[in-house]
């Protein structure tokens, strides 16, 4: 066949055929409906950068419904906002992340290193079972 690459024995090597590190999506649950994860963790660091809530939505391709929904529901959670935003209009409208919002974020990120240092090693064991990925086929 033209155009396509012959496979040798060492592209078939397990470290070619997946990721160097495994990585880990943490998602911190407080209640039935009270939850904080990687995606609310990314909408308000993408809002303190963007200063804006439809901003940080549309750069994650998420509608601005949604992203407001999410902030809602951050806002309800804990006991402080973790968003302060002013509506649009002539001047334009806002969101800022509190100091509870930066504590919480802070909090969050924190959380997420210092469970991947701690599992580090049971990540790599785990890694080193993976079939390679042409056993898969």
């Amino acid at each position: 066949m033209q155009g396509r690459k012959s496979i040798t024995s060492s592209d078939m090597s397990p470290k070619a055929s997946r990721p160097p590190h495994p990585r880990l999506r943490i998602r911190i649950v407080f209640g039935e409906d009270e939850m904080i994860g990687p995606g609310k963790a990314e909408l308000l660091e993408r809002i303190d950068r963007c200063g804006s809530i439809a901003a940080a939505g549309r750069e994650m391709g998420m509608s601005y419904k949604r992203a407001w929904q999410l902030i809602g529901m951050l806002n309800a959670m804990f006991r402080d906002p973790l968003v302060d935003s002013t509506r649009g209009g002539p001047g334009g409208g806002g969101a800022v992340l509190t100091q509870a919002g930066r504590e919480a974020l802070a909090l969050y990120r924190a959380f997420e290193e210092d469970v991947t240092e701690a599992g580090a090693k049971r990540l790599d064991a785990m890694q080193g079972m993976l079939r390679d990925i042409s056993e898969r086929k």
